[in-house]
């Protein structure tokens, strides 16, 4: 699997072009190594510790009114570790097979500029997996039917810390995937210009999600990822519309995924001081202390970091897109193609 398009000279073994032009292959071969090890007896638990999820536990749920039944949930753990490594390599297979077998396609018949066929690209994989994440997110929202404010902090923390195989795997992934921006950026010959955007946005993602996996607001997580993906996928969106020449759709889109940014920003921010201001602190007294063995982080210090956290978080983008929002008026004037050339241009993710 050539991502970088096939090559009639062909690169000296395990020079820096080989392992671009063959990563995906190489990459495979090693994930193949941990699923082939399954088949045998002696290397099956090592390999397991990769692939499974572990540090699973028995909780009790209520069913009805006073009958309780035991469920397997899970909780974190450093055997999360390996499980992260594999599905990164998992997540660079599957960016190249939909770099080469659906974006580069679309490119070939797009005709597009280095710059744009760039831009095109970044959007085309960001879209796929904010959709994929967008329906995870939904599905384990139906299942757990976590449709009431309430619980974002009911039952914390014996109800958060420990979660079920969908809900963490879903973060598993989470955490796979903005790790796999690094390597990337070497096997998708990125410009070093171009590193500070990506780096910037991958390590804002990861340090929130991993902080709320190892905190249990896991619940808070989701929510705030399911609202973050949306606006972001209305966004990228837009951008792959208009390079397809469907400006028409895209500016009315466009209008749409700004409402929906600063809808995000605004949520976001009320959905934190809901659960760290008010939900958690409501929690009887002797629950609020810290304790590391059971996942319990409800003290008035770390929910009072985590609320700023958010809320700076939320202040900075919400900053950063009304500077670009007066910088493209500016810039627009009388021509409004420049309007539409800045924005397409505008570094990822929404103008940081």
């Amino acid at each position: 699997m050539v991502v970088k398009g096939k090559k009639t000279k062909n690169p000296p073994v395990l020079s820096h072009e080989f392992v671009i032009q063959n990563h995906a292959d190489i990459v495979a071969c090693v994930a193949m190594v941990f699923v082939v090890g399954l088949m045998f007896q002696a290397s099956s638990p090592a390999a397991s510790v990769f692939i499974a999820l572990h540090h699973n536990v028995t909780v009790p749920l209520e069913i009805q009114p006073g009958v309780f039944q035991d469920v397997l949930q899970y909780t974190q753990g450093l055997k999360d570790i390996p499980a992260v490594f594999f599905y990164l390599l998992i997540s660079v297979v599957i960016h190249a097979i939909i770099q080469e077998y659906l974006l580069d396609k679309v490119n070939k018949k797009l005709h597009l500029s280095k710059v744009k066929h760039v831009k095109f690209n970044e959007s085309g994989q960001l879209l796929a997996f904010y959709l994929m994440s967008l329906v995870w997110a939904g599905d384990i929202i139906l299942r757990e039917n976590l449709f009431s404010v309430a619980a974002l902090w009911e039952g914390y923390p014996l109800h958060h810390a420990s979660m079920s195989f969908l809900f963490k795997f879903f973060f598993i992934i989470q955490i796979s995937y903005w790790l796999h921006i690094f390597p990337e950026l070497y096997f998708q010959k990125t410009k070093r210009e171009d590193w500070a955007p990506r780096i910037q946005y991958a390590c804002l993602y990861l340090a929130f999600i991993v902080g709320a996996y190892l905190t249990s607001f896991t619940r808070l997580a989701l929510f705030l990822l399911f609202v973050q993906y949306l606006a972001e996928a209305v966004f990228h969106t837009c951008r792959i519309l208009d390079y397809a020449e469907k400006s028409a759709v895209a500016s009315k889109l466009f209008r749409l995924g700004d409402l929906l940014f600063v809808l995000a920003r605004l949520s976001s921010v009320i959905l934190a001081v809901l659960t760290f201001w008010f939900g958690l602190a409501s929690l009887p007294l002797e629950q609020q202390v810290l304790d590391l063995p059971t996942g319990n982080f409800n003290t008035g210090l770390v929910r009072l970091n985590c609320l700023l956290a958010v809320c700076l978080l939320q202040a900075w983008l919400m900053w950063n897109f009304i500077m670009f929002q007066v910088k493209r008026a500016r810039e627009a004037g009388p021509a409004s193609g420049d309007r539409k050339s800045t924005r397409l241009n505008s570094s990822h993710p929404r103008y940081l």
